[in-house]
């Protein structure tokens, strides 16, 4: 079977269900990167991709309360908060230095209106006109379009109309049903995640996709998941990068299970790259894999660290041990010692500045 897999990689083929699953129960490691590699590099050569960005979480108070997160609380539970739009502005305009990308995201607060998420957009974008607003996952545009009582059509078409530039990818979890009922049983499912990003990918959004892994998913499942991203990629164009995301454990109600192995983390990223030929990206958010695996895992399929950050609270508030955030030259040295180039990009991929020769030095 690796043969002809291998075969079929190198010749660009698709691999079907089947071989992902022979991949993910018999895949040998160094066989996996080698693969991941080869595709890497021939739709991104040599470069690694980070962004100088910032994030920004308005509100942890959510009527989902999944079983994994601990971030989350419920209204009127110590800790919880929710930030005025001035406060908002004032977080994102308060720390010095450039920086290109606004990540925002948050729980599901029972109580905000729709117009608190437009008076968002809109007053970031009266401050700071040049800075591209990723917000608001699919499950949070459901959740808006609920208060809203509008089409997630219709919601897309305001948020954008105030400011909104692109989706970020998380809330996709795993797309099985069995699994999301036993995490996230009142979240969205499955196909209704993949139902917002469809329409949000027909309004010319772009987004990203990701996987939540290392909790109580099978391998058959985490395939389901992938070829369910790569079928509407071939639909609709929209993904920009996929990104799995391991599971934290720490301070969470499913608990259950010690943090994903290096061999783990480094599994996923290759059979993510492997199936999903028509990504053109593969992230290692080095927040949840860590600064040392991060860089191995360039050499394994993910050709994009993600960036800055400045500051993440979510996988912290479940245990990491990683930085909250990294300076540009931090990130840059990171790549370069792993034999790779630093390309600073934009949200969609453009290029800012480049470590290879005739490219605006880094």
């Amino acid at each position: 079977m690796i043969e002809r897999i291998r075969g079929k990689v190198e010749s660009g083929e698709r691999l079907s269900a089947e071989e992902c699953l022979y991949l993910y129960r018999h895949g040998d490691l160094l066989d996996l990167g080698a693969l991941a590699n080869l595709v890497r590099e021939r739709k991104n050569g040599n470069v690694t991709y980070f962004i100088v960005n910032r994030h920004l979480n308005y509100t942890n108070l959510c009527v989902n309360r999944c079983r994994f997160c601990a971030f989350s609380r419920e209204p009127g539970a110590q800790g919880g908060y929710a930030m005025t739009v001035p406060e908002i502005v004032e977080a994102a305009t308060s720390v010095p230095g450039r920086f290109t990308e606004l990540h925002i995201v948050g729980g599901l607060h029972p109580d905000l209106p729709f117009s608190y998420y437009l008076e968002m957009l809109s007053s970031l974008k009266a401050v700071l006109p040049n800075i591209h607003l990723q917000a608001f996952t699919a499950v949070e545009i459901a959740h808006i379009a609920q208060v809203a009582g509008l089409s997630v059509r219709e919601t897309l078409e305001q948020l954008i109309a105030a400011g909104l530039g692109s989706l970020p990818g998380g809330g996709a979890e795993v797309f099985s049903a069995r699994v999301r009922e036993a995490v996230c049983p009142v979240k969205l499912s499955g196909e209704e995640w993949l139902g917002v990003m469809r329409a949000a990918h027909a309004l010319g959004l772009r987004s990203n996709a990701t996987m939540l892994y290392g909790h109580l998913e099978t391998p058959e499942e985490k395939v389901d998941h992938l070829l369910r991203l790569r079928a509407l990629q071939d639909e609709t164009s929209g993904f920009m990068a996929y990104i799995p995301l391991a599971y934290h454990s720490g301070n969470t109600d499913l608990g259950g299970r010690p943090s994903t192995t290096g061999v783990e983390d480094l599994r996923e990223v290759a059979i993510g790259r492997l199936a999903l030929d028509n990504f053109d990206h593969v992230k290692s958010f080095w927040i949840m894999q860590g600064l040392k695996l991060a860089q191995v895992s360039l050499s394994f399929g993910a050709d994009d660290l993600d960036g800055t950050v400045t500051e993440e609270r979510i996988t912290h508030a479940a245990g990491a041990t990683t930085p909250q955030s990294l300076t540009r030259d931090e990130l840059c040295a990171l790549i370069r010692e792993a034999g790779r180039v630093p390309v600073e990009r934009d949200t969609v991929y453009t290029v800012c500045a480049t470590g290879a020769p005739g490219g605006a030095t880094l």
